[in-house]
């Protein structure tokens, strides 16, 4: 057993390499000082960034993107949370069924949830002329996340407090908010960051829902690399890394197991 360890370390590295390479790529040629985006960077240079926060395009893609992914990610809490409770202590029979029912964005192909959604949106003579097509998708989209994360605060824990409270005169809500709410911080905290990074950077669902005026970030990307091969993409993607690595690292010291201990 102990001989198969470096193997297995050596292993997970090489997995983890893989993993990150891309990543490291893209950061690495974003400082490219070059006219092209090229790997390795042909000299160092932060001129890029530079460009990148000169253009109202990507800047507006992303506070347009960062809103909806905030408003996304409002309406998964809500539901999600509502789903779970539902799931661990109503559910029974049909606890599966409910399962299933609310991680079918997740199991399913994004492009045929979108193409679905679209059909719906046309059907009921709305299309994507309005924003609430986008949003629901990206609804569809983060909910799994956020239940799943919910759900594994609530399982284990004992309803014993809730009862308590409920005895001693505190109304559900009330019981809720003091007792349940805080137990499931970290679950909420945990799927609210996921569903905002997956709304956020979700490309087939923006690009068959989005309407005509603004655009996700990841459009407006794939956009400008359609007829433009500039490094400028590379550091709007390794500011959004960035922004995403800050929000993990956030949650995980407000959330994360050493907080919690």
């Amino acid at each position: 057993m102990r001989a198969a360890s470096p193997l297995l370390s050596i292993f997970c590295a090489l997995v983890y390499a893989f993993l990150l390479a891309p990543i490291v790529v893209v950061v690495l040629a974003s400082f490219n000082a070059g006219n092209f985006l090229t790997f390795p960077p042909q000299g160092l240079s932060l001129r890029w960034f530079w460009t990148f926060l000169q253009n109202d395009v990507f800047l507006n893609a992303i506070v347009y993107s960062a809103t909806l992914a905030a408003a996304a990610t409002a309406a998964s809490l809500v539901i999600g949370t509502m789903a779970a409770l539902y799931y661990v202590r109503f559910s029974a029979r049909h606890a599966e069924t409910v399962r299933i029912a609310l991680l079918l964005p997740l199991i399913l192909p994004e492009i045929l949830t979108a193409i679905a959604l679209l059909f719906f949106f046309y059907e009921i003579e709305i299309g994507t002329s309005h924003r609430i097509a986008l949003y629901t998708g990206h609804v569809l989209m983060t909910l799994p996340f956020v239940f799943l994360n919910v759900v594994t605060s609530l399982q284990g824990r004992d309803d014993a407090c809730e009862l308590a409270a409920r005895s001693l005169g505190a109304s559900r809500y009330t019981a809720f908010r003091r007792i349940t709410l805080p137990l499931i911080a970290p679950g909420l905290a945990t799927g609210g960051v996921f569903a905002f990074i997956i709304s956020f950077d979700t490309f087939g669902i923006s690009f068959i829902l989005k309407g005509t005026g603004s655009a996700p970030l990841p459009i407006q990307l794939y956009d400008y690399l359609r007829f433009n091969f500039t490094p400028e993409a590379a550091a709007v993607s390794t500011v959004s890394i960035l922004f995403t690595l800050v929000a993990v690292v956030l949650v995980d010291r407000l959330f994360g197991r050493g907080r919690a201990a």
